[in-house]
């Protein structure tokens, strides 16, 4: 045999002598069988709540988030119907029936038809306390009423009016507002970017000059108070302006009652003061006496 060959056996012992074993468990022994699924699904699952029928929730008392669910319904069906121009009171029986809510329970019910409807700003009752319909913000109608409101508006000084008021009280608002277009302003608002209506007054229309136009342009006055418009204004010799604008009040000043005027006596010669009376007694009776 080759004396290589034996070397290199000789090597592999060696080796093999010098790294640890592992000791391999028989075979017959049996592991443990892993855990059921069932169990383990045992004991992972939480306890499960007890399931709430629907109509057993809809007539819980403590409920306030669905009670107001079913109001905001019921607030924005009158709204839609109102800008359709269905403005005929309803009952709440019909009001149900029309926003498919028959399902509520009565105490649901019972707090709609006797608080909550009767107390919202945005419904109105029948007198007799039975039926409700939107109230809107104007008792508007139609074209001719709008313009009504907005020259009312112009005269009085009140302002515009809210396009969004406009929208929610007048049936289809839409058209009416295109056909009079060429009478109402739109004036879109800076702080909140929302349109205001002004009723546009032909009578007040009239041409101005290029030029005052220009000069109108080239004043500003945004960084100006009123103390510096006027100094301005009285170094270019212009004194109108001192009778406009805002007033201070002048405080005023209390009169003195009216007294009653007493005759003073003489300090001194108190002793002469009866011969000084009857003196002027004499004198007056002189000067009044007719010439013989």
């Amino acid at each position: 045999m080759d004396p290589a060959l034996l070397r290199e056996r000789e090597a592999f012992k060696k080796r093999a002598m010098a790294t640890p074993t592992v000791e391999k468990k028989n075979r017959t022994e049996r592991a443990p069988p892993p855990p059921s699924r069932d169990d383990s699904q045992k004991k992972m699952r939480p306890p499960t709540a007890p399931k709430l029928d629907a109509s057993t929730y809809k007539t819980m008392s403590g409920s306030s988030q669905y009670r107001f669910g079913v109001l905001a319904k019921i607030v924005k069906f009158m709204r839609t119907r109102h800008q359709d121009g269905d403005d005929h009171p309803l009952t709440i029986d019909e009001i149900l029936d029309e926003t498919n809510q028959l399902d509520i329970g009565q105490s649901v019910k019972n707090w709609l038809a006797g608080e909550a409807l009767n107390n919202n700003p945005k419904i109105e009752v029948t007198p007799d306390g039975t039926k409700f319909s939107f109230k809107p913000v104007y008792k508007i109608k139609d074209g001719k009423s709008l313009m009504r409101l907005l020259k009312q508006h112009d005269l009085k000084g009140l302002g515009g009016i809210l396009l969004e008021d406009v929208q929610e009280s007048l049936p289809h608002c839409e058209k009416v507002l295109k056909n009079r277009a060429a009478e109402i302003l739109f004036i879109i608002r800076p702080i909140d970017k929302k349109k205001i209506l002004f009723y546009n007054d032909r009578t007040a229309n009239f041409s101005v000059d290029e030029e005052f136009q220009k000069l109108w342009r080239s004043a500003t006055v945004d960084a100006m108070d009123d103390a510096k418009i006027d100094e301005y204004l009285e170094k270019q010799g212009i004194r109108s302006m001192q009778d406009h604008g805002l007033k201070k009040p002048v405080p005023k000043r209390k009169k003195a009652a009216n007294k009653k005027r007493q005759f003073k006596k003489p300090r001194d010669n108190e002793h002469l003061a009866d011969v000084l009376e009857t003196y002027e007694d004499n004198t007056l009776t002189q000067k009044g006496a007719n010439p013989t």
